[in-house]
């Protein structure tokens, strides 16, 4: 006699985040610790070198965070209005701000002193950078330009005004002092070069008002951002085009590199920062804040993610470390330390325990098999003692056909095949005839189990037709109809839909093909196209010989 085979079980894979590399290492931040202030959080810098101090400018002051305590390292309110684009120098020294004054404020982080005031904007200064000798700045101002200052002489060098509107985005060459880039609200980019004082070399247009801009350290591509949308451009090519990413649902507010410039990433008001690959600008991973975010700051080895709200919150997240997870888990790190199953792997023989003579390894100890146990499910019990109605039952249990529809319709798909359908739904009462009718009614749009449940559904009309229901009975009946009736609309609909669109591509072919038309011209033939774009793109021209 063959042995009994278990239900087979179709279970169809969970659709959910793939986890890559990238995902378990951005899942490793830490609870995020919160810190308030009194006004939006206007720009994060970073200091490039340990302690890594953060520069946070908001309200009208400039306050520098440590990282580690989460503490104000230093404070500077020698500002009347508000405060801008606080930027720590790269030797982490000397910090330099613009404010609503128009003026761009220098000032020593040890002493706390204010040591430069740069006066020629006529308005405010929102972002303000240090070039790489670290003797110059550069400011970005609403009067629509972009001014070089030197730092010793406290003298404005070269100034630009270019733009049409409102200069809100600025950054500097990591490489050469004397190339910066400047992002507009008049959808426009320019790069810059000090040696060149007739005006931009490059000039691009982003389509929305840039609200933030970085240069690769390579200083071979440039990135913008404004509106939803990401622009990647090549600076050697003299701006061309390189990608178009929108990942956002609402306007990108602020970008940083991360990973030693292999990974991307921007802020915005949707409340996401989206982590990209440099490479394929792919999204990799997202993190979740609790308001608009409008700045972005991230340590040079990625320990800590810094975030400025505008609610006014600033959230500092650090890497979790080996101990750290280890504290966290101490479940996880028990299992690790494995306990020694020395002692149950051999047993002493029955017959020294029952006899005291000598003992002896060889004859005396036995090694402990581990027993194959088949677990055998309820459902399958009946099946094998051929008892349907109670394998059916047993499937209909609410936390069954809630939480694990695919156990009840393989149990059904059984019953089909084994023609005990008809036995196992006749003679029912409300009670178990409506936790049918539910499920029917629950999963009969599900197109992964509609085959088997709409020939339940018709087995089940059939034995019933005739019979007289109670009114609970006939309510869940109709129920199940107004489901099927739906699904019926909802077919129809998307076949007008197929039909409109096989429509306009049969359309769209047939303007092809009468728009390929040749027509000779003296002794060459010319496609004819019916869009300039299309005639320009077709240049080629066949001689007749």
């Amino acid at each position: 006699m063959a042995s009994f085979k278990k239900t087979q079980i179709r279970s169809l894979p969970k659709i959910g985040q793939k986890v890559t590399a990238d995902t378990l290492y951005w899942r490793k931040l830490n609870f995020p610790v919160t810190v308030k202030e009194f006004g939006p959080i206007d720009y994060i810098d970073v200091m490039p070198i340990e302690p890594y101090f953060i520069a946070v400018s908001s309200a009208a002051k400039v306050q520098i965070y440590n990282p580690i305590t989460h503490q104000v390292h230093r404070h500077f309110t020698r500002f009347k209005e508000a405060a801008y684009g606080a930027s720590i120098r790269s030797d982490g020294k000397l910090v330099i701000a613009g404010c609503d004054e128009g003026h761009v404020k220098l000032f020593d982080i040890g002493s706390k002193s204010l040591l430069r005031i740069f006066k020629g904007h006529k308005g405010p200064v929102h972002r303000c950078k240090f070039t790489t000798d670290n003797v110059h700045v550069v400011s970005f101002s609403d009067d629509k330009s972009v001014a070089l200052w030197d730092l010793p002489s406290e003298t404005e060098i070269i100034k630009f005004s270019e733009h049409s509107d409102y200069v809100r985005a600025g950054c500097v060459s990591s490489i050469s002092s004397d190339l910066f880039l400047s992002g507009s609200f008049d959808h426009t980019v320019k790069l810059y070069d000090a040696r060149s004082p007739t005006g931009s070399t490059i000039s691009v247009d982003h389509g929305s008002p840039v609200e933030s801009v970085l240069m690769y350290p390579s200083n071979s591509i440039f990135v913008s951002v404004g509106g939803t949308e990401l622009r990647v451009w090549d600076m050697l090519a003299g701006g061309r085009l390189l990608a178009r990413v929108s990942q956002h649902h609402k306007t990108i507010t602020c970008l940083h590199l991360a990973s030693d410039g292999k990974r991307l990433v921007t802020g915005g008001l949707d409340r996401h920062a989206k982590i990209y690959d440099v490479q394929s600008y792919q999204v990799v991973h997202t993190l979740d804040f609790p308001s608009p975010v409008l700045s972005l700051g991230i340590t040079p080895d990625d320990f800590t993610v810094v975030a400025g709200m505008a609610n006014g919150l600033i959230s500092m997240q650090h890497r979790q470390t080996q101990a750290e997870a280890r504290a966290l888990n101490p479940k996880q790190s028990l299992k690790v330390q494995k306990k020694s199953q020395t002692a149950y792997r051999f047993r002493l023989n029955a017959d020294f325990r029952s006899v005291n003579r000598t003992f002896n390894p060889a004859t005396d100890v036995e090694v402990a098999t581990k027993t194959d146990t088949n677990f055998v499910s309820r459902y399958d019990m009946f099946l094998r003692k051929f008892q349907y109605s109670k394998a059916l039952d047993t499937v209909l249990t609410p936390y069954i056909r809630k939480k694990k529809p695919a156990i009840t319709v393989g149990v059904m798909h059984e019953l089909i095949r084994r023609n005990g359908l008809k036995s196992a739904l006749a003679g029912r009462d409300d009670s178990s005839l409506s936790s049918i009718l539910t499920f029917l009614a629950r999963n009969i749009n599900d197109p992964s189990h509609a085959n088997i449940i709409i020939q339940v559904a018709n087995t089940l009309l059939e034995i019933y037709e005739s019979s007289s229901l109670t009114p609970q009975s006939e309510k869940l009946f109709l129920q199940l109809q107004e489901h099927v009736n739906r699904e019926v609309e909802y077919v129809k609909h998307l076949m007008e839909i197929e039909g409109m669109l096989h429509i306009l591509l049969a359309s769209t072919t047939t303007q092809a093909r009468r728009s390929s038309t040749y027509v000779v011209q003296g002794s060459s033939v010319k496609p004819m196209l019916p869009s300039a774009a299309a005639a320009a793109n077709a240049t080629m021209i066949f001689n007749v010989g």
